[in-house]
């Protein structure tokens, strides 16, 4: 993506986590694609692989459809030229599709590149990369978030 709004340009990629959870604050899906590459890939909540923008909006969508507040803080940044691989620990306060508050806490494993105008972006994401996903328990429910 290339019109991505200053206030969510990261020029630092330690930033990158802390960047996505304002972009999710926002409400706004474009501010929240503008942070991958445009081939990007996210793993989803059921364990598929989606590559490319419009693949990860409807993924992101549901994100947003939780109409909630996200906290996320760097655990670590591995920089290495011009990737990094990251690590961070999310809090998601939102609501289900019945309007009950809920709770989704994890951690995250992403790989992000720098871009030759100097912003950093996802090249994979993958929101609970600290756990398989068997092991998944979201807000105390099932093991897989339903679309």
């Amino acid at each position: 993506m290339t019109n991505t709004p200053k206030q969510y340009m990261v020029m630092k990629p330690e930033d990158m986590n802390t960047t996505f959870a304002q972009a999710y604050n926002s409400g706004n899906i474009d501010n929240l694609l503008a942070l991958y590459e445009p081939n990007g890939i996210l793993l989803t909540p059921d364990g598929s692989l989606e590559q490319g923008i419009q693949n990860l909006r409807q993924t992101l969508s549901d994100l947003l459809s939780l109409r909630g507040t996200m906290i996320s803080n760097n655990v670590f940044c591995i920089p290495f030229e011009n990737i990094a691989l990251l690590r961070a620990h999310f809090t998601l306060n939102g609501f289900d599709a019945s309007g009950n508050d809920i709770q989704i806490t994890g951690h995250t494993s992403e790989i992000v590149r720098k871009q030759p105008d100097g912003q950093w972006l996802y090249i994979v994401d993958h929101p609970f990369g600290a756990n398989s996903l068997p092991e998944l328990n979201v807000g105390g429910a099932s093991n897989r978030v339903e679309k």
